[in-house]
């Protein structure tokens, strides 16, 4: 997949601001940004559902704007929100979308056990649609895009709202894709999920492409070694100390929480021994680190 120049606009409103990308097969590529960044308009794009205003889209050589239909046969998609028909059941959800991709009767009685083992549902084919947990719907909604084998599964925010438990299984399930040659195009808020999951990354705001490189590079560049998040009573005097270290980024949110970051722990943790009223935690810097300093912390509707 490759995007040069990519944009998009609305009357006079352009969303997305010629971005350019390549997607390698076999990777797990992930686009990630707040809320009205581009994201959304960017895979419309790529699934051929919002034509391009310029630029160019190619996905396995072939442009979009001429060859959509045959890309699409060749994509899955797991959209946000589940589609899966409630009066139907599990194996009947599966079997009415092999239908729709011209699957043989021979080709479905393969097919759709060995979905249904993959995602974990062998016991739960016969069972309608709403008698399952939201990790089994998300789980169904996954086996329902490889019905027709993708080589290019989109995944939009495949385990939001999800417990742990199920996001982990999720989680197993992807890189088994991975193992088995599937390219990913992933995009999630859970900033965990990017750093465990993607080779590269994209992160969107405002439409433009603020940073990209893969989650390891991201954090050397744009994130501190060491982060602390501090809580308790004299932070203004807590802060006023820590400004006086040869190296540390202090960052105030509201009047009970302070965050430092730097590469120099020892000096952090003598100032912080100085304060016993305080707590705090002290971790490495991660991928979201790196997202709030390139998209900021206010809030996006």
């Amino acid at each position: 997949m490759q995007a040069q120049q990519l944009r998009k606009s609305f009357g006079s409103l352009e969303v997305v601001k010629g971005i350019d990308f390549q997607v390698m097969p076999g990777q797990c590529f992930g686009i990630l940004g707040p809320n009205g960044a581009g994201k959304t308009t960017t895979l419309r794009m790529l699934l051929g559902l919002s034509p391009i205003s310029s630029g160019s889209l190619k996905l396995f050589g072939l442009p979009m704007s001429h060859a959509g239909r045959q890309i699409r046969a060749r994509i899955g998609v797991v959209p946000q929100m589940d589609t899966l028909d409630p009066d139907f059941s599990v194996e009947q959800n599966l079997t009415v979308f092999a239908n729709y991709f011209g699957l043989s009767p021979q080709q479905k009685r393969e097919r759709i056990p060995q979905l249904l083992k993959f995602a974990e549902l062998e016991e739960k084919a016969k069972v309608r649609i709403d008698k399952l947990s939201g990790g089994m719907k998300r789980r169904l909604t996954i086996a329902r895009a490889l019905l027709n084998d993708p080589e290019l599964v989109l995944l939009d925010e495949p385990t939001t709202g999800l417990d742990p438990q199920v996001r982990h299984l999720i989680w197993a399930r992807l890189r088994t894709l991975l193992s088995q040659g599937k390219t990913l195009l992933l995009t999630t808020h859970y900033m965990e999920e990017a750093e465990r999951l993607c080779d590269e990354i994209i992160i969107m705001e405002q439409g433009s492409i603020v940073a990209q490189g893969s989650p390891k590079a991201l954090i050397q560049s744009h994130a501190t070694a060491e982060v602390f998040e501090i809580r308790g009573e004299a932070l203004e005097e807590v802060q006023q100390a820590l400004r006086q270290c040869s190296d540390c980024r202090v960052e105030v949110l509201g009047g009970d929480l302070l965050y430092c970051y730097s590469t120099q722990a020892k000096e952090i943790l003598q100032v912080l021994e100085n304060y016993q009223q305080l707590n705090f935690m002290h971790r490495r810097g991660n991928l979201e680190d790196v997202f709030l300093k390139l998209t900021g912390r206010d809030l996006r509707e």
